[in-house]
């Protein structure tokens, strides 16, 4: 779904414009994208491993589990729109406009995944095997998310690098904090 915001350049082959170097220079002109396109494809990976290790520890689920799951998944989709967004005007004067609509999808996925994970670690859901010092870990780790997404947006206006640099080091974060025991 995140390949499709990486585009093929259309160079002319009218005036000797189909030369590797053409070639070479349209596709590093298009960094924003690329680097958007990792920045989200490793921040979708991890909620993805995130979300597999949470629901390891669940036994069964309910109406609230799933509805809490769904609505986590309606905002997982968005990210390829404004990572879209984010690789076309990156570069502009709209930058900061751009990573303030990246940062707060993030925000809500934060808080949705949080909801997720106090809809899955009720005493109804859990199973009698889930470990409490993962379910206690997870949910120590989970309360950081909301409020570092929330900084990445206010920096937004500020400094686009330095919200997406906020934005890439909590997928680290997000990836070192991935275990399931």
């Amino acid at each position: 779904m995140l390949a499709l915001e990486l585009k093929v350049p259309h160079l002319s082959a009218e005036g000797g414009q189909s030369t590797a170097a053409a070639l070479a220079a349209s596709l590093s002109s298009e960094w924003p994208s690329y680097f958007a396109f990792v920045t989200s494809f490793f921040t979708v990976l991890i909620m993805w491993v995130h979300h597999h290790v949470i629901f390891q520890l669940v036994h069964c689920t309910d109406a609230l589990l799933l509805f809490a799951n769904g609505l986590l998944l309606l905002f997982v989709t968005a990210v390829p729109f404004s990572t879209a967004i984010v690789a076309e005007y990156f570069a502009t004067p709209a930058a900061s406009t751009a990573c303030l609509v990246y940062t707060r999808t993030f925000v809500l996925i934060a808080v949705l995944f949080y909801l997720l994970l106090m809809a899955a670690f009720r005493a109804s859901t859990l199973g009698p095997e889930s470990r409490e010092a993962t379910v206690l870990r997870l949910r120590r780790d989970y309360r950081f998310g909301p409020p570092a997404y929330l900084l990445a947006t206010l920096a937004a206006p500020f400094s686009p690098w330095l919200a997406m640099l906020i934005c890439t080091a909590l997928w680290i974060f997000w990836a070192a904090t991935t275990r399931e025991c």
